[in-house]
């Protein structure tokens, strides 16, 4: 499947968004603060726990400052692309345009872009009385294009035979800003429920009249302050609320890091974008056994090259220490995430080790 040319989000002024990202660091920051280099980043807000982890982690033992804006995978994309933060996090690739974007931005040594980390995108609920719940592809792409309005129509209640399903209105909730998040979401329905999602892949939303909110956290909250609320959003985030087992094959599959990895595993590298591009085009209706197919694979962005010796070593540093063992499991206790196997980090290894500074870099 082609990865479709995205719509573009508000973004935040770089000065702001720098500002936000200090505020944002908190104390992760605070010992490595007063010496060594600052590099700025922004990006996807479903990544903010993993940085969180990461920051903390990696400044125990290293000088510096990392500040991580969460203002959305589109607007981290841009504000790579234009120059405006030294790496970026995203939970979708580089689409075609990008990718020229990026590549004029840092110069002949090219881009880079790694898996970060495999993370499932739960589909949280908030209805009364009822805490398990079975959906197939079909019937969350009916529900999510408005199609099926009550939480007791017979296509729920045959897969839910034992639950106690009340006549109330379905309130889809669904991000308001450019989101990678919804892009792999949308990405899902399109592959696994053809027939029922006829919307055009994007990271934009398509379906109007639900109510939308604001990144990762605004869409849990409003999950949780409605009844009737059905989202979606990054797993390390749905704590508190009931999360729906999704069809696959004629099992139902609960989100787990694990069954999340699993669909990695028979996905397809994507070729022609660069040496350094490792990019996924991920098995959406797969009908293996144990995998979860609502996954996005989260991505770390930077250039091969930047004019600062010492900012390119500290991408460099940084970003080693995200793809670590060590690195991936403090994302996995943070955030719930399915680390990188070994085989990929072997693969992507190269990748970021080819990040240096001083070699004409076009870095801002």
């Amino acid at each position: 499947m082609k990865r479709s040319t995205l719509g573009r989000a508000l973004v935040l002024p770089t000065t702001a968004a720098l500002a936000f990202g200090l505020v944002a660091c908190g104390a992760a920051n605070e010992e490595g603060a007063s010496s060594g280099p600052t590099i700025n980043g922004a990006g996807a807000s479903s990544q903010e726990a993993a940085q969180t982890a990461w920051r903390t982690g990696f400044l125990k033992n290293h000088e510096g400052t990392i500040n991580y804006d969460p203002v959305g995978s589109s607007g981290g994309r841009e504000q790579f692309t234009s120059g405006g933060v030294d790496f970026a996090g995203s939970d979708a690739y580089l689409d075609e345009d990008e990718v020229k974007a990026a590549q004029e931005r840092c110069g002949e040594g090219g881009f880079v872009e790694v898996p970060a980390y495999v993370s499932p995108v739960a589909l949280i609920t908030n209805i009364e009385g009822v805490d398990e719940l079975n959906l197939k592809p079909a019937t969350i792409a009916k529900i999510f294009n408005q199609k099926i309005t009550k939480w007791n129509d017979p296509e729920i209640k045959a897969d839910n035979p034992n639950a106690n399903l009340p006549d109330t209105a379905i309130t889809p909730v669904n991000r308001s800003d450019g989101s990678g998040t919804t892009e792999n979401f949308v990405e899902y329905l399109k592959a696994a429920a053809p027939n029922d999602w006829p919307h055009e892949v994007s990271d934009e939303w398509p379906v109007k009249g639900g109510e939308a909110a604001q990144g990762t956290s605004g869409v849990v909250q409003a999950v949780k302050n409605g009844n009737g609320t059905i989202g979606y959003a990054d797993a390390s985030q749905a704590n508190g609320l009931t999360t729906v087992k999704v069809g696959v094959g004629d099992d139902f599959v609960e989100y787990s890091p694990e069954a999340a990895a699993a669909v990695v595993d028979v996905s397809e590298r994507v070729q022609g974008r660069g040496e350094h591009s490792f990019a996924y085009d991920l098995a959406r209706d797969t009908k293996e056994e144990g995998t979860y197919p609502i996954v996005l694979v989260s991505y770390v962005l930077a250039c091969a090259n930047y004019d600062n010796a010492d900012k390119a070593t500290m991408v460099k540093d940084f970003l080693n220490y995200t793809i670590s063992a060590e690195g991936q499991k403090a994302a996995q206790d943070q955030a719930g995430s399915a680390p990188i196997s070994d085989k990929l980090r072997s693969e992507i290894q190269p990748a970021i080790d080819s990040i240096g500074g001083g070699n004409g870099g076009n870095e801002g």
